[in-house]
């Protein structure tokens, strides 16, 4: 009897911690609770401009990853929209 005692004992206790861990934790009210901000989504290739695709593709050859890479494609996207922006220039345009 001693003996079943003690089994029943130690088996409690073993499964007293995951009883307690399958309880929800508490929750906040849901007054005081912010509504979390929707995280952009992943834009598909196709809708990519084609500025971007070619600044990603050249740090692709360049093999650029982490902190490179982003320090490059800024730089890129900022020289190609600046590019974008300015007025074409031709050879006609130049003469007059």
């Amino acid at each position: 009897m001693m003996k079943r005692s003690v089994i029943a004992a130690v088996l409690l206790t073993l499964a007293s911690p995951v009883a307690m861990a399958q309880t929800p934790p508490a929750t906040a009210p849901a007054a005081a609770a912010k509504p979390a901000a929707p995280k952009p989504a992943i834009t598909p290739t196709s809708e990519r401009t084609p500025e971007s695709l070619k600044c990603s593709a050249d740090a692709d050859t360049a093999k650029l990853k982490g902190a490179e890479r982003k320090k490059f494609r800024a730089k890129c996207m900022k020289d190609a929209k600046k590019a974008a922006a300015a007025p074409a220039v031709t050879p006609a345009a130049k003469k007059n």
